[in-house]
């Protein structure tokens, strides 16, 4: 990991009167699964919006698989998130009337062309093979979270981002999710950015830092404490 796939520098991000991201500096290695955490408001789904090329910053730099975000146009920033960034959400957003496998072809025509084979593969990689034609409400909280990251790595991301995705399940899909995650992260190597209130789930990862106020206070390394 001796890379960086992530790189900021006075990274800001206001909204009118309020700096929901005071500048910050910080180093993201490829590969490495970082866990930020924080209290509500501390500034954590502002640094995964703005990484993800999900909004934009208000000074600063960010850099990210080697792409200057700041420089990106808004059709370039769609270009970037399509071709390097998955995501999961705390809510699925799956389309209720489809299937889980129309649900990751949905994921497919945004970035190339459906190709129902690789979806059916994907969901069969997340141990979803035999719920490819239920949709949303014949599937458990778990299963749901499945599917979504089925859809979330169908395109092959470099970066993969998590906001609060274990937040409404319980413990036992909980530690299920992680151990998905983590069996896919090494197959696919890809780096992770994982927003969580759960010091649990936070510990899955090799690094976690602390925002407080839109400020990074502290940062932990697996198995440290400072």
């Amino acid at each position: 990991m001796s890379e960086n796939i992530i790189e900021t520098s006075g990274l800001t991000r206001n909204y009118g009167d309020i700096c929901a991201l005071k500048p910050l500096e910080l180093k993201v290695p490829e590969g490495e699964w970082l866990s930020v955490m924080g209290h509500s408001g501390s500034g954590k789904s502002t640094f995964m919006n703005l990484v993800g090329g999900l909004d934009r910053p208000s000074a600063g730099s960010l850099k990210v698989g080697g792409e200057d975000l700041l420089a990106l146009t808004e059709d370039g920033l769609a270009r970037f998130r399509r071709k390097f960034v998955g995501i999961i959400f705390q809510q699925h957003h799956m389309v209720p009337y489809l299937t889980a496998v129309e649900n990751v072809m949905l994921a497919q025509y945004f970035h190339s062309v459906p190709d129902e084979a690789e979806a059916r593969s994907a969901l069969e990689r997340v141990g979803l093979g035999h719920r490819l034609k239920n949709r949303p409400g014949e599937l458990s909280g778990g299963e749901q979270q499945r599917v979504c990251i089925a859809r979330a790595i169908i395109n092959s991301p470099k970066l993969l981002l998590g906001d609060e995705p274990t937040g409404n399940l319980d413990h036992k899909s909980t530690v299920m999710i992680m151990e998905l995650l983590k069996e896919l992260r090494a197959e696919e190597r890809f780096t992770v950015i994982m927003v969580t209130h759960n010091q649990e789930v936070a510990a899955w990862g090799d690094r976690t830092i602390y925002l407080d106020d839109g400020v990074l206070v502290r940062e932990e390394r697996m198995g440290e404490k400072q």
